[in-house]
């Protein structure tokens, strides 16, 4: 009597059937307990590390997806299995897919928590390393799933080589038309790279101002003093000329101050000194000099400069307007006025010419007429 278990489904007996199925479910369970065992290994290992290797390895193992896994324990089960070349052909390829799949998505897991820690690291240090990350972490994910999808066509019978060819062919017809992106894409790299500006610095672009919130593929946004975003493209951007403050590391403040004509030399002579002596009592700013310049249209021109020891707008505002109130105080203790614009007239009375007629208070109007008639004749 024929045993239940040769009894034949699908070309394999019944007993086959078991055994796969027991292989399949052994492989699926072993390497959950696998990857089970390493994430935990790797863990503990990673607690007590400062490398940051490990953690990348944990992060990467618990991006494994359970459907590359049941994949894997399929093909195992098929193994024990008779099938049809053209099945096991598929299968086969299938299985490499699925794997070639999870390896990118290992990869660019484990990239992206890498770069995200790095830049944690050097974010304090260097602010545009955010940037710089961003777009080289773009660039890394992309190189890893086109050569990725390379070796899946490659697997699954397709002629790369044909096929980059004329991915070539159209890519040069593609850049033709989309030029205008493709000079925005590069010119984000450039910003990225060459750091004209990073993220948070207050630049001016012509007549725009603004902090630099992101730096994108295309286009590079600013938040202006008002409130409004500015938006730019990286082109049109880097074609600009671009003042960055955010770069400063001092301010050098230069101040004219006038004081009245009516000022005595002695005073004039100590005001250069007072001036020196207003910014050095400020432990935030450095003299430069100070002088007696001009002498203005209205005033007695004098001029202090001075570096602030930061770049901060704020700040620099706080200690101008500690220096500029010393400056008022001394002035005033001295009696020394401030100069405003203000103009002058010299009011003179004209000599009277002698035409002949007698000089005192009654004058007779008709006499001096005639005089002024017969003179103007003779001329």
């Amino acid at each position: 009597m024929t045993s239940p278990l040769e009894l034949i489904v699908w070309h394999n007996s019944l007993l086959t059937w078991l055994i796969a199925l027991g292989t399949g479910a052994g492989t699926f369970v072993a390497l959950q307990l696998v990857q089970h065992l390493i994430r935990g290994r790797l863990t503990r290992l990673a607690e007590r590390s400062a490398v940051l290797w490990d953690d990348v390895v944990v992060h990467a193992l618990s991006r494994t997806k359970k459907t590359a896994i049941v994949v894997v324990a399929l093909f195992a089960a098929s193994s024990f299995l008779s099938i049809p070349p053209r099945q096991e052909v598929a299968f086969g390829r299938l299985l490499a897919i699925v794997v070639l799949i999870q390896i990118g998505i290992w990869v660019s897991g484990g990239l992206s928590f890498w770069l995200t820690g790095y830049t944690k690291r050097r974010l304090s240090t260097d602010p545009g390393v955010a940037t710089t990350i961003s777009a080289l972490g773009f660039v890394g994910k992309l190189v890893v799933w086109v050569v990725l999808l390379l070796v899946a066509l490659d697997t699954v019978g397709i002629d790369v080589t044909a096929l980059v060819a004329g991915l070539g062919i159209g890519g040069v017809a593609v850049a033709l038309a989309t030029q205008n992106i493709l000079g925005d894409i590069f010119a984000s790299l450039s910003i990225v790279l060459d750091k004209p500006f990073v993220l948070g610095d207050f630049i001016i672009v012509g007549e725009l101002m603004g902090n630099v919130e992101h730096i994108g593929l295309k286009t590079t946004r600013i938040r202006s003093l008002w409130g409004e975003r500015l938006v730019f493209s990286n082109s049109d951007l880097l074609g600009s000329r671009i003042r960055n403050f955010g770069a400063m590391k001092e301010r050098r403040i230069v101040i004219e101050i006038g004081t009245t004509y009516q000022t005595p030399r002695a005073q004039v002579e100590r005001v250069p000194g007072m001036l020196r002596v207003a910014i050095e009592a400020e432990s935030q700013a450095r003299f430069d000099r100070a002088h007696f310049k001009a002498f203005g249209p209205y005033a007695l021109t004098f001029e202090m400069v001075y570096y602030v020891l930061t770049g901060d707008f704020n700040a620099h505002m706080d200690v101008q307007q500690r220096i500029l109130l010393r400056v008022f105080a001394e002035f005033e203790r001295e009696g020394i006025e401030f100069a405003y614009p203000t103009q002058q007239l010299f009011l003179t009375r004209a000599p009277v010419r002698d035409v002949g007629v007698p000089v005192g208070d009654d004058i007779d109007e008709s006499a001096m007429h005639r005089s002024l008639l017969a003179t103007d004749g003779r001329r």
